[in-house]
This record gives structure tokens, C-alpha cells and sequence, in this order.
């Protein structure tokens, strides 16, 4: 594999802007053009359903300094999107027809809010101008209804409830966030939200949405000045399916375990990477803000011709009125052993869970001394026993267990 001239990114937010600095970090003098939808430059999630919704701040965090780019060179054209990869041409062509040859491609191109069909009238959460705008929205709604109890669901609820709005969150599962966390877990949230004033409708969906009322298909009206559907992300895949790309079962885009697509020299990062992770031994596809940055940062060596896997673990974070949280790993909740240290009734605890034997996944929750440990348990899919996660000195069962 010869040095790239020129490297094309496909997708200005955390994963694309990640790669592009990485690059000039590393050293790379060539060309990086940074093609991407938005006119923001690029910016970092998370705070858009914290602390930009809770009105704690009016800006995101920046991937880079708004000079950054510049003075890198790295040619970021904002306002632009890639809509064909001629692949035998190593070409990509915009919107406004601008033609960008390269050498080493790399899709970004992140995802969208699932849609509720026949919804008019809603809205969703992806950009800042989402963000501010339902932030605005919350502080003078007085009746919210919010579909979907996922993170994105549950912490817009959180905002809501801090801006005074009436908030009642319909899910269909039993619980909030019960396919992540298992039952026992999820029922600490939902106790959260309810001390905090949120009404649930669970174990049913929607039915309609029209002029200020959501019908539920259990017959329940519910009356709503604002709709937010927080029902899940779709990745972007329409550009690499007609480019040709292989695509996993997950809906994302194939990549092995380099972050390589199935065509030479185009790799995919983020929201639409399903990638071949060694440590699960199968493909994992993750949409957390950490995966995008971590894999942006990883692949720019390999696109320059290295050929390392990316192993991290997957990681996330949340922060719901005085509840913080962080969770490693990546869990079955059917199958996989929960093992729970210390005290759930206060919020304050650590949960894990185990297979075989090993920690797959750890979540810290409103105790932050213990976040080392629980990387290096999880990271190295490390043994031990319900007691000792228990029990034991979590810093020495990590290192006693990594030298076996």
C-alpha cells in the first residue's frame, strides 16, 4: 500500500473531524478534504442532550478550535454533501458538483432519527440546532410527550422536567432502557424519573400523533403541546450500498477488524461501522459518541497503511438529575450474570456482568473512584467471581487477574 496523496472523509462530525486531526498529528503532509452537511464546524454529541438541553450551555463541545482547520490545512467544505463514490475513479461528487479524488476514502456519515410514520408535527434530537431549539420548546411547553425510553429519551425527559414541563414517556418495552441494562437495573431509572415527576406509559406504542394528541394502541389519549420521538438512530448507509459496499446484518457498513471496507482503500468509522471485533468474536456496531472518536483516532494509521485492529471496548456515559453514570463493555442481559456492589435503593453502585466466568460489561453509577478497574475487568474480559466483584480490592482483582 503506497502513502496516500490525498484522503477524502465522508462526514464532518466527532469520528471524521477525530481522523482528519489524528492525521496531522501523526505527520501526514498530504492532502484531507472533510466533506460534511452541516455549516457547524464539527462537534461532539453528548452535550446536545445534556447540557445544551438543560440550558447549561448554549454551545457544543468543539472537536477542534475554529482555527484548527486552517491552520492544518485540512480542507473542511461545510455545507456539503457527498452523494456519489465512483469507485473505479476514486472520485467523490457533491451536492454542488464538486469533484474530489482520492486515494484513501473514509466513510463517516454517522446516522439519523428514526421517523414515526405518519407522525407530522414532532421533533427529533441529532444536531445543535435541534438542541437549542428543542430547548426553547421545552421551556414553554406545558404537556411533553416523549416516545422512545432510551438514553436519548430519558435524559430529554430529565430536561424537560428541569424546564417545568408536564413529561409523560411512552415506551413499549416494560421499563426504560431495558434491553441495555436488564430489568433490576432498569427499574433504578424509571424509580428516578418517577420521584422526579415523570408520568410512564409502557408496554405500549403509538397509534397516531395529530394536533397536540398521541393516541396509544392501548386507546390511552394523551394530550401534548410537543412531541419529541427518541426512538432509535438509522446509520447512514444509502451512499456506501450505492457505491457498492458490503453491508452487515445489523444495517451498518462491513468493515473487518482495521475498520476496512469491502472495497481497497475505503474504510468506514462510527455510527455506520459494523465491525469484526476480535474480543467478542463477532460484529459489533456501536452508535456512542466514544466509538466514533476512539475509531476515528484509530484508523488514521491505517490509512496510511498500517493494519492494527481497533479493540476498545464500548463506552458511554449519561447524566440524569443528580444521577451520573458510565457504562464499559458490551453486556447480554438475557444470558450474562448480573453481580451488583453496593446500594441501588441510594444510587449509588456498581453492576456487572459475566460470562462464563469474565467480565464483559461494568457500569459505574454515582461512584467515580472505580472507573480504572472496571476498564482494565472489562477490557480484558478478565475472570472472576460473583464474591470477589463483591468484595475484593477491584484495582488488585484487575491486576492479579491480568497476570494470570
Amino acid at each position: 500500500m503506497s502513502d496516500p496523496r490525498r484522503i477524502v472523509i465522508i462526514g464532518a462530525g466527532l469520528g471524521g473531524a477525530t481522523a482528519a486531526a489524528t492525521l496531522r498529528e501523526q505527520g501526514y503532509p498530504g492532502e484531507i478534504v472533510v466533506l460534511g452537511t452541516e455549516n457547524h464546524r464539527p462537534y461532539e454529541l453528548p452535550p446536545l442532550s445534556k447540557a445544551v438541553l438543560l440550558g447549561a450551555a448554549d454551545e457544543p463541545d468543539w472537536v477542534r478550535d475554529e482555527g484548527f482547520y486552517r491552520e492544518h490545512e485540512v480542507d473542511l467544505r461545510l455545507g456539503t454533501t457527498a452523494v456519489r463514490i465512483e469507485r473505479g475513479a476514486r472520485l467523490v461528487v457533491d451536492d454542488r458538483g464538486g469533484e474530489h479524488t482520492y486515494d484513501r476514502l473514509l466513510l463517516a456519515t454517522g446516522s439519523s432519527p428514526r421517523a414515526l410514520p405518519g407522525a407530522p408535527d414532532v421533533r427529533t434530537l441529532r444536531t445543535i440546532d435541534d438542541s437549542l431549539s428543542l430547548r426553547d420548546a421545552f421551556s414553554r411547553a406545558q404537556r411533553v410527550v416523549i416516545i422512545g425510553a432510551g438514553w436519548i429519551g430519558t435524559e430529554a425527559a430529565a430536561a424537560a422536567r428541569r424546564h417545568g414541563a408536564d413529561v409523560t414517556v411512552v415506551e413499549q418495552a416494560a421499563a426504560p432502557l431495558l434491553p441495555v441494562l436488564g430489568p433490576e437495573i432498569a427499574g433504578v431509572f424509571q424509580d428516578l424519573h418517577t420521584e422526579n415527576g415523570v408520568h410512564w406509559k409502557l408496554g405500549t406504542g403509538v397509534a397516531e400523533v395529530s394536533a397536540g394528541t398521541v393516541r396509544l394502541t392501548d386507546g390511552t389519549l394523551l394530550r401534548a403541546d410537543l412531541v419529541l420521538v427518541a426512538i432509535g438512530a438509522a446509520p447512514r448507509v444509502d451512499l456506501a450500498h450505492a457505491a457498492g459496499l458490503d453491508l452487515a446484518d445489523d444495517g451498518g457498513v462491513a468493515v473487518d477488524a482495521t475498520l476496512h471496507t469491502s472495497a481497497p482503500d475505503v474504510f468506514a468509522v462510527g455510527d455506520i461501522a459494523s465491525h469484526y471485533h476480535q474480543h467478542y468474536g463477532k460484529r459489533v456496531r456501536v452508535e456512542h459518541w466514544a466509538n466514533a472518536k476512539n475509531q476515528g483516532a484509530h484508523v488514521a494509521a491505517n490509512l496510511l497503511g498500517a493494519d492494527q485492529p481497533y479493540l476498545r471496548s464500548p463506552y458511554f456515559f449519561s447524566d440524569q438529575y443528580a444521577l451520573g453514570c458510565e457504562y464499559r463493555g458490551l453486556a447480554n442481559v438475557d444470558t450474562d450474570q448480573l453481580v451488583v456492589r453496593g446500594d441501588l435503593a441510594k444510587r449509588e453502585f456498581l453492576a456487572f456482568w459475566l460470562r462464563l466466568g469474565h467480565v464483559v460489561a461494568a457500569m459505574n453509577v454515582n461512584i467515580w473512584d472505580a472507573g480504572d478497574a472496571l476498564a482494565a475487568l472489562v477490557d480484558g474480559q478478565l475472570p472472576a467471581t460473583p464474591e470477589q466483584l463483591r468484595e475484593s480490592d477491584l484495582s488488585a482483582l484487575a491486576e492479579s487477574a491480568s497476570g494470570r
